[in-house]
């Protein structure tokens, strides 16, 4: 007996070839952007010493780009980048404004904690 309440999308689906070439676009052009900022991400972790004046500024540029990265996965794969304008904010700035109040606390707490640490061995 064939079950007539399961439904084939792949079936229905009626994509023209012009349909298919614009979704290959779509994705590879989602792939070099992400590959773009995950090379900037590793060429300046690897260039700048952590010994450096700057790795405090450098922290915070890597913070940046893993936040861009992470909403630009975010409108990309679940799809929230075909939504409205107001939608997608209402959704991504509180989790932005959480992730910074995050890493606020990790940075001010290991700020402390190293503070604590050379203190001691001083």
């Amino acid at each position: 007996m064939e079950r007539d309440d399961i439904i084939e999308y792949s079936l229905d689906a009626h994509h023209s070839e012009e349909h298919g070439a614009k979704l290959r676009k779509n994705i590879w052009k989602v792939t070099a952007i992400l590959t773009l900022i995950t090379a900037v991400e590793v060429v300046i972790g690897s260039v700048i010493k952590q010994a450096d004046a700057s790795w405090y500024i450098v922290k915070w540029v890597l913070i940046g780009l893993t936040i861009v990265k992470a909403a630009y996965i975010v409108l990309s794969f679940m799809h929230l980048g075909d939504e409205r304008k107001g939608l997608r904010y209402v959704i991504l700035i509180p989790y932005f404004i959480f992730a910074l109040y995050l890493i606020y606390i990790l940075v001010t707490e290991g700020n402390a904690i190293f503070a604590t640490l050379s203190a001691s061995h001083a």
